[in-house]
């Protein structure tokens, strides 16, 4: 006999559809799995054949051949444990009823029970989008699924419990999303009324939320560069259900989603080692996973001590941060993750890290400050948009009982300039300012003729990249939104020109 079931396989972070059949015939017991399965897959007929026994049900002591199909594309993972079960249980006349509609996904242990996959989200938007009435998920994977609309979904735990709902004996209810709910522990962030001073440095940061540049801060250490960027979250404009959705999808993919959360709300602030390795950042494996870059996306990467990273972990970032997405190529295949994030970096002026400093001599021999900083690539550097030094912060200021101000309120700023660019750059495709093109920067980041003039002098004499120049002005733009003029002036472009120091700084002397 023979019977066919849906079910889905992933291919990066894009879903399709799979076809599970199973036909018995003639010739000695065995089991042939067929259609380009990896290791797991194959393993599959083993969980399979003890899953039946153990939930009550007979294995036919006949040959089987199962097919996933399409067969051009390889599979992988222990997704198709209970897709091949249930064919397998059709195909032998001991599960009678119309499963054309219905799809299923999970891995199956020894006594039946059906455990957590990898990715179940995307699989689930693909099975509604293919027509699919209902699907049957594990129990670990109900939150994520349940957040797509117009499918239903049912929770399952074990082979038994869907075998009786599949028969009409014990109906299942599906899961609903509950948008109220509250899925992540709902610490408070990092606050930025922590920080003593830093007033530039508070700003510089601003700016950058307010427009999602990317930003590095350089100062010795001590100075404040971590505890900063930790409270960058605290300032980022709320996540859009669309950038929510992506960001699980994401997660879900690399099995990094909590297994309480059905939708990622804060954005994700990753901070990877300086030991990371390339195929870390920008994703690896046989079957690329994504990497820190991607798990990044919608948030923060922060790169603490840029220039004691690798070069070629460094020189990863430089086409994922132009483009919002990275491309990974392996023999068996070739994905595309989005990974448009904040890269907010920090690195100390030299080794010792006292380059420079008011009171503390610096222990580098001459010419090291330049020698760290040459350790970044300046296609890199060129690349972020905002520069900032951030220097140690004096007794005064630490010891002051007046607080500084709170995240809230700076938010509450960011978020209005957000609205603004939203505004304008509305039927583009892109939300904020760093993400405008060539030809949305010339369109909507027009200076003034006195701003214009200035600008022309900076770039001759500081001799900016075509790319730097393009920063600045997309950086004048936020500056200006932040302060709500309508146009660029010569105080906006000063100001994001005092943003490129490492550009123009002793650094390089």
């Amino acid at each position: 006999m023979f019977a066919r079931i849906n079910s889905m396989g992933l291919f990066g972070i894009d879903s399709y559809m799979v076809g599970v059949e199973a036909d018995f015939g003639q010739g000695l017991p065995r089991v042939d799995l067929v259609g380009l399965p990896d290791a797991a897959v194959n393993e599959a007929k083993n969980r399979v054949r003890s899953a039946v026994k153990n939930s009550g049900f007979s294995f036919p002591q006949s040959r089987l051949t199962v097919n996933l199909s399409p067969a051009d594309i390889r599979k992988e993972g222990p997704v198709y444990d209970l897709p091949i079960l249930i064919a397998v249980l059709c195909a032998s006349g001991q599960l009678r009823c119309e499963l054309r509609d219905c799809a299923f996904i999970g891995e199956l242990s020894l006594d039946g029970l059906v455990r957590h996959v990898n990715g179940a989200l995307p699989m689930v938007i693909r099975a509604q989008k293919e027509g699919i009435k209902s699907v049957f998920v594990p129990r670990d994977n109900a939150l994520e699924s349940s957040v797509v609309e117009g499918i239903d979904v049912y929770a399952v735990d074990s082979v038994e419990q869907v075998i009786k709902h599949l028969n009409g004996e014990e109906r299942l209810a599906p899961i609903r999303f509950d948008p109220q709910r509250d899925e992540q522990p709902q610490l408070p962030l990092p606050d930025f009324r922590d920080v003593m001073g830093q007033q530039e440095a508070r700003y510089a940061l601003e700016i950058a939320a307010a427009g999602g540049h990317n930003i590095i801060m350089v100062g010795p250490p001590g100075s404040g560069k971590s505890m900063l960027a930790k409270r960058l979250p605290s300032i980022l404009p709320d996540m859009t259900f669309e950038e929510s959705l992506q960001t699980t999808e994401l997660y879900s993919v690399a099995g990094a989603l909590p297994k309480d959360v059905s939708l990622i709300r804060r954005r994700p602030f990753r901070s990877p080692h300086h030991t990371v390795s390339p195929a870390g950042l920008s994703g690896g494996g046989a079957i690329p996973r994504p990497g820190e870059i991607s798990l990044a996306h919608n948030g923060v990467l922060f790169l603490d001590e840029l220039p004691e990273f690798s070069r070629v972990a460094m020189e990863v970032l430089r086409q994922p941060i132009e483009d919002g997405k990275i491309t990974i190529s392996r023999a068996n295949a070739s994905l595309t993750y989005p990974c448009s994030a904040m890269v907010v970096c920090a690195m100390n002026p030299c080794p010792c890290g006292f380059h420079g400093h008011p009171k503390r001599e610096c222990t580098c021999p001459e010419g090291a400050a330049k020698r760290y900083l040459a350790r970044i690539s300046g296609p890199l550097l060129d690349r972020i948009d905002i520069h900032i030094e951030v220097p140690p912060v004096d007794f005064d200021k630490l010891s002051s009982r007046v607080p500084s101000e709170c995240s809230a309120d700076i938010k509450k700023r960011v978020n209005a300039a957000r609205r603004i660019q939203q505004e304008r750059l509305k039927g583009t495709g892109v939300s904020c300012n760093a993400k405008m093109d060539a030809a949305l920067t010339k369109r909507f980041c027009r200076p003034t003729p006195e701003a214009l003039a200035l600008l022309e002098e900076v770039f001759e004499k500081l001799d900016f990249s075509a790319r730097a120049y393009d920063k600045v002005l997309r950086v004048s733009r936020t500056i200006a939104d932040l302060e709500g003029c309508e146009s660029i002036e010569a105080s906006h472009i000063a100001q994001a020109v005092q943003y490129r120091s490492l550009d123009r700084k002793l650094w390089r002397k």
